[in-house]
């Protein structure tokens, strides 16, 4: 049975048919709202609370036309019924035995009760999901095949076992890769449509920064996944010349499903095949990745530079320059107009300059290049231990990432451990230089720890520490 068959024998076609017309949005929105409040309540929701939860969607949405039965019902009839009767329509059209999204129960107290159907349920929660994607991860699937097929000895054992564990890794691994392109292209849509700096950046900063340049993308990167996936394809070649190998797995595919040989080798030789294609899959997937990448940022930085000139005190006649440009040169780019000469006057300030244009530019001094006067003697025990010395006070003074690390180690707490600034024990100025360390490296991908600042409406705190104030943060170690 083909899968048409199989759904439509347990939802009716008029269940999606309420997805594709042009009410879909507002139905959507009901559904949402009824669903999200029978979730609270085991037995449903009354027909009066229904309407009512309805009723608050519609008033957005006045011009709502109800489905209805009735063909003597004119469209200007229906759109001016009151907010009320369009909300009972709408319930008694989702609870349509054709279209099935709603299903009126009676209670053992006579009280009749709405509640979404199953299916709905789960439709709902998948439009959820589209709606509001999570974040994009990559963990260590495609990682977990290569290494597991790098295994000779625990592969051999199970290799049926661990064949299918390769498989249902690297669909785990696709999918994430998949999912970090998507948002890739969903950040550069966003991107697209800034119209402020602020969107500009927060969509750099604060979307793509947090959710994949400092996560799934940084651990693609560290992943190496080009090198091990050659060995991993050069391993599933041995496989399939090693016949004593194929014909063990063979065998456990009789005993599991009770095919013949040749169906059970097919099966074997099908599943190294589609594991083979999969992990070929990668490296196109990355390659995509990559220059998604690359036009985000490409993107990202020409937005800004835009917006940068086009919020400043010459908006306007910048905007009329590329509207005339947009008239007289549609379809064409800038570097490919041949007739410069006809744009608009430019408005250029004229320059004066007090001093002449000489003042701008100072000749260098030219510099004779000295051959080294050459050290004759060997440096003393005392010049070697002076300059150790020197050496170590510069590192000590330094401020390093290991300095940072080093300070919040001497924090109380293990990982995930939260630490007020306002906890540290500053006495001197070298104190006072651990904590700059600690605030230089906190965006450092070799520091062990994360810096926050209280945001939101939570006021501005400082701490008068030695001869400076030092605002409030927050350490986490890691």
């Amino acid at each position: 049975m083909n899968l048409s068959s199989e759904l439509f024998s347990e939802v009716r076609p008029g269940f999606f048919r309420v997805l594709a017309g042009y009410t879909a949005s507002i139905y959507v929105d009901a559904l949402h709202s009824i669903e999200r409040e029978a979730s609270e309540r085991h037995e449903g929701i009354s027909r009066e609370d229904a309407i009512t939860i309805v009723s608050r969607v519609l008033t957005e949405h006045p011009d709502f036309v109800p489905e209805t039965l009735d063909q003597s019902e004119g469209t200007d009839e229906l759109v001016h019924l009151p907010v009320r009767e369009k909300a009972r329509r709408l319930l008694d059209h989702l609870a349509r035995p054709d279209v099935g999204w709603l299903i009126e129960d009676q209670l053992p107290n006579w009280n009749k009760v709405f509640r979404v159907e199953g299916h709905g349920v789960i439709m709902l929660d998948a439009l959820r999901r589209m709606a509001r994607p999570d974040a994009a991860v990559f963990t260590d699937k495609l990682q977990g095949v290569c290494s597991m097929l790098a295994n000779e000895r625990d592969f051999e054992e199970e290799p049926m076992e661990r064949l299918r564990i390769c498989m249902d890794l690297a669909r785990q691994g696709l999918a994430e890769l998949r999912g970090i392109e998507k948002s890739l292209k969903r950040f550069t849509e966003r991107q697209g449509a800034a119209s402020t700096l602020e969107e500009v950046y927060k969509v750099v900063f604060d979307q793509y920064g947090e959710q994949v340049a400092r996560g799934c993308y940084a651990a693609l990167i560290r992943a190496h996944l080009p090198a091990r996936l050659d060995l991993a394809r050069k391993r599933l070649d041995e496989i399939l010349q090693n016949y004593g190998l194929l014909q063990h797995m063979q065998q456990q595919v009789i005993a599991a499903l009770g095919l013949d040989p040749s169906h059970a080798m097919a099966s074997v030789r099908r599943d190294l095949d589609e594991l083979m294609r999969m992990l070929d899959l990668v490296p196109a997937l990355a390659d995509t990745i990559d220059r998604r990448t690359a036009e985000f940022t490409r993107r990202s930085l020409s937005r800004s530079r835009y917006l940068q000139e086009v919020t400043g005190k010459r908006r306007e006649q910048i905007k009329a320059l590329f509207e005339w440009v947009n008239v007289h040169y549609k379809g064409l780019r800038m570097s490919s107009i041949a007739a410069p000469s006809t744009f608009p006057e430019f408005l250029v300030i004229d320059p004066r300059l007090i001093a002449g244009r000489e003042s701008l530019y100072q000749p260098r001094a030219l510099q004779v290049i000295e051959e080294n006067t050459p050290v004759d003697e060997e440096p003393t025990a005392a010049q070697e231990e002076r300059v150790r010395s020197e050496v170590g006070q510069v590192l000590r003074d330094a401020l390093s990432a290991s300095r940072a690390n080093h300070f919040v180690n001497t924090l109380p707490g293990s990982k995930g451990s939260r630490i007020s600034s306002a906890e540290f024990s500053i006495l001197n100025d070298s104190d006072l230089a651990d904590v700059m360390a600690v605030l230089l490296h906190a965006e450092s991908s070799e520091a062990r720890y994360r810096v926050e600042v209280p945001e939101g409406d939570v006021p501005e705190t400082f701490d008068h520490v030695l001869s400076c104030q030092l605002q409030r943060f927050d350490v986490i170690k890691r």
